[in-house]
């Protein structure tokens, strides 16, 4: 286990991640790419993201299950339905896709490297240790389940 395993909420790396699209942004203005539309498509981006996270979280509610990210081990069942048929992780989908809303509406490209940083550190260090907790708790049906559904999209 590594010492930022589960450590620090993913809804904080996702303000993070807004912090640092926006930073790139606005020191790369030669990258700029501004069209008339980019509103209403960062707004499609933002309310797809907040449906799939309260989905999700409703879900988990019925499941009676945590929905707690920096404690997968006091999980007390695989949650199958929803937006889990088809994305294991629906609510760091859900910011991820906020994400890309806040970058098409900065609508500088070089913003977008706050996206794959935001993926790359919720992947090793939110998701990874999330299925190793869940393997070690519920074995083969998790192990199944990680076999049938794709990681994030």
């Amino acid at each position: 286990m590594n010492r930022l395993d589960h450590k620090i909420p993913p809804p904080v790396i996702a303000i993070l991640s807004l912090l640092l699209a926006w930073i790139l942004a606005r020191s790369a203005p030669g990258f700029e790419c501004l069209f008339a539309a980019r509103l209403p498509i960062a707004v499609v981006f933002v309310i797809a993201g907040l449906v799939l996270d309260v989905s999700a979280l409703v879900v988990f509610r019925r499941a009676n299950t945590t929905p707690n990210p920096l404690s997968p081990e006091r999980s007390t069942s695989i949650v199958l339905g929803g937006p889990f048929r088809f994305t294991r992780n629906p609510m760091y989908l859900g910011l991820a896709l906020m994400l890309i809303g806040f970058c098409v509406y900065l609508g500088n490209p070089m913003s977008l490297i706050a996206l794959v940083v935001f993926v790359a550190y919720i992947t090793r260090f939110q998701i990874m240790p999330e299925e190793h907790a869940l393997l070690a708790k519920f074995a083969e049906p998790y192990a199944h389940y990680m076999r049938s559904v794709r990681r994030w999209l």
